[in-house]
């Protein structure tokens, strides 16, 4: 499968957000805490849908931006999915939001725009990137540590409110 990246412009404008945000869920990450060592492993867990829900935003602030961008991919010709970078108050690319056709997932669309969040990252001199996902997202965990980030950090509470079985897991990778 042929992918190629881009960053989002004004012509590109009505493909922001234009994506199928279910998933299935069938397994959890399961922490451990050992010699100062955050470790997790995979559970499997009575099978239900998810879908995360879309953050309102104004897709043209991110066009020609110094501080924040959107990469779409295409796989084949077809659109495959997005990635949203801003800069966090911590000084850190922070990747707020990654998503990719369920046709698409598995076959290296989430990889591609990973490199080009990457690339974006270095080349604006941030100092790493930071994002965060859930426990039941195992699939993109197993994507952010084959991108070479670390599980930094987790907090059990962020998500209580809405989501009350979801733990919330902060991964990192350093330049």
């Amino acid at each position: 499968m042929d992918v190629i990246t881009y960053p989002l412009d004004q012509e590109h404008l009505h493909l922001f957000n234009q994506f199928d945000r279910k998933f299935s869920v069938s397994s959890k990450v399961a922490l451990d805490m050992s010699n100062g060592k955050l470790t997790w492993a995979v559970t499997p867990v009575e099978p239900y849908e998810k879908e995360i829900p879309i953050d309102e935003v104004d897709p043209a602030d991110f066009v020609n931006s110094e501080d924040k961008v959107v990469f779409l991919a295409e796989a084949d010709g077809n659109l495959a999915g997005q990635v949203k970078l801003i800069s966090w108050w911590n000084g850190y690319a922070y990747i707020d939001d990654l998503i990719v056709n369920p046709q698409f997932r598995g076959h290296g669309v989430g990889k591609a725009l990973m490199e080009a969040a990457i690339q974006w990252s270095r080349e604006k001199r941030f100092p790493g990137i930071m994002l965060e996902t859930q426990d039941d997202n195992v699939a993109a965990c197993k994507l952010y540590e084959s991108c070479g980030f670390i599980l930094g950090g987790f907090d059990r509470y962020t998500l209580k409110n809405f989501k009350p079985d979801e733990t919330a897991l902060f991964w990192y990778l350093l330049f």
